[in-house]
């Protein structure tokens, strides 16, 4: 079981990051040209048709904004979903007392408790742990999955004590981050329209979850309700808000990514016809589905017709940590198909799809050395490539950063959509300092991605709007966040 307290965020001025190219590959052209065969040409053709060029990200950013309004106007107008959260109150560091939350998002789930001392005392103490899932329970029914985590957050709450403590006359409430499609018809109740990430739980589809959960905690005779159902992206905003204010997009960029944003319920069409009014609710992107203006090229294609969702999620397949080992390894198969750019044998193993990562990309634009020794040891000890050249090696960075540059540039078109969106919706309305919150492992461990995401942004927000954003990265805000949504939508509170 672990603990922490205090603010998660590491906060980056947009600003800085205009021209600057702490992280980018030093190109060796002339080494890598005079070798590896007919792979030069390839790689010369990658780079021309991954090139992200300023007009390029204006015509992404103008079609994201575009896509966002589309999306709110009416459902399926647009291929951004734009999912109300049901979110109409932040976190503003009134609330007090012990609650509660749950983070279901694939083959682990984390539980929290999260003590609240109001103003004064902000997060009084956190405690987590983290339950890995059985697969005969992923693929199990309804009631064993659901029980199953139910039984594990029993054990966990029969732990509580020290800093946390229940107000007398209360039951325990919490928090549930469920990263999955759901259609939401209120702020504690979704329907799941289908089951990813591996899991293939019968009897769930068409059933509200937040119910799901609810009668296994009573079958478990565990007194808690669920008095917040979120996603991953609108959990990360609300526990960022709780810290700094100003926060008004989170994304993540992980294995997978999405955004979402505080919009004025006002201009969101298709919810006029709640008599909302004037306020403000967190909107669900879902921009993993954004396809429009993208630079793809022949791998990207091959790759997704081959996927289990193709033609969906094009946005996603581009930029996510998920996929961009992936399209790497296309390259370098045909390259050696071609080439003799491993020897005259091709390693069997560079056959296999998804056997070379993003984290094995982030290690091996890493390496620094003169012989690109951590290039060799990698491809050696994944792919089973027993002979590598230095300019083999050199071409397989370039590769890399192709493909990274081109997803972290594109993800900051995205972000500065949304940005673009916000501004021209409010009319100046907007507070000048605009803090985007970030989470997700791609952008925290791959500091080439994370740089050139930020380039971007700060290129197409210009000087002058590049001095009001801040990234500000946060850590596992989502649980914390719907620790606090839960806090906010108490049956309690004032």
């Amino acid at each position: 079981m672990s603990a922490a307290v205090g603010s998660p965020f590491r906060a980056a001025p947009l600003a800085q990051h205009r021209r600057r190219r702490g992280y980018a590959v030093v190109r060796r052209c002339s080494a890598v040209e005079a070798g590896c065969g007919a792979a030069p040409p390839i790689l010369k053709e990658l780079r021309l048709q991954c090139a992200t060029p300023l007009p390029l990200l204006r015509r992404v950013a103008d079609a994201m904004a575009a896509d966002m309004r589309a999306g709110l106007a009416a459902d399926g107008a647009g291929e951004l979903k734009m999912i109300p959260s049901y979110v109409y109150s932040l976190p503003t560091g009134n609330e007090t007392g012990l609650f509660y939350a749950l983070d279901l998002g694939g083959t682990n789930f984390r539980v929290l408790r999260v003590q609240l001392g109001g103003k004064d005392k902000r997060v009084v103490g956190t405690e987590f742990e983290q339950v890995s899932i059985p697969k005969e329970i992923m693929h199990g029914t309804t009631e064993e999955l659901f029980d199953f985590i139910a039984d594990r957050l029993s054990a966990f709450v029969a732990k509580e004590g020290g800093d946390f403590h229940l107000a007398e006359g209360r039951n325990r409430e919490i928090g549930f981050t469920f990263s999955f499609p759901v259609k939401q018809t209120s702020i504690d109740s979704g329907i799941l329209i289908k089951w990813t990430k591996g899991f293939a739980v019968s009897g769930t589809a068409g059933k509200d979850v937040v119910a799901c959960l609810n009668a296994a905690m009573e079958r478990q005779g565990l007194d808690m309700r669920v008095s917040a159902l979120v996603n991953d992206t609108v959990g990360t905003l609300a526990g960022a808000h709780y810290w700094d204010d100003d926060v008004m997009v989170a994304v993540i960029l992980g294995t997978g990514t999405n955004a979402c944003y505080i919009e004025r319920t006002e201009v969101i069409p298709k919810l006029q016809h709640l008599g909302l009014g004037a306020g403000n609710t967190i909107i669900n992107t879902e921009w993993g589905a954004f396809s429009d203006n993208l630079p793809l090229t022949e791998f990207d294609r091959a790759m997704d017709i081959e996927s289990i969702n193709p033609g969906e999620q094009i946005f996603e397949k581009t930029i996510s940590g998920m996929y961009l080992g992936e399209i790497v390894r296309r390259v370098l198969v045909k390259m050696a198909q071609v080439s003799d750019l491993f020897g005259h044998s091709f390693p069997n193993k560079l056959a296999e799809p998804f056997v070379l990562r993003t984290p094995h990309l982030c290690a091996m634009q890493q390496d620094n050395s003169e012989d690109l020794g951590q290039v060799k040891s990698i491809m050696h000890d994944i792919v089973d490539v027993n002979l590598s050249s230095l300019a083999a090696r050199r071409v397989i960075i370039e590769v890399s950063d192709c493909i990274i540059k081109r997803g972290g540039r594109l993800a900051g078109a995205g972000i500065a959509g949304i940005l673009q969106k916000m501004e021209d919706n409010t009319k100046g309305l907007i507070r000048r300092r605009k803090v985007v919150a970030m989470d997700g492992g791609l952008y925290e461990n791959y500091p080439q991605y994370r740089v050139y995401m930020l380039e971007a942004m700060a290129e197409l927000l210009g000087p002058r709007d590049s001095e009001d954003v801040v990234v500000e990265h946060t850590k596992d805000g989502s649980g914390i966040g719907a620790a606090l949504l839960a806090a906010v939508n108490s049956k309690y509170a004032a």
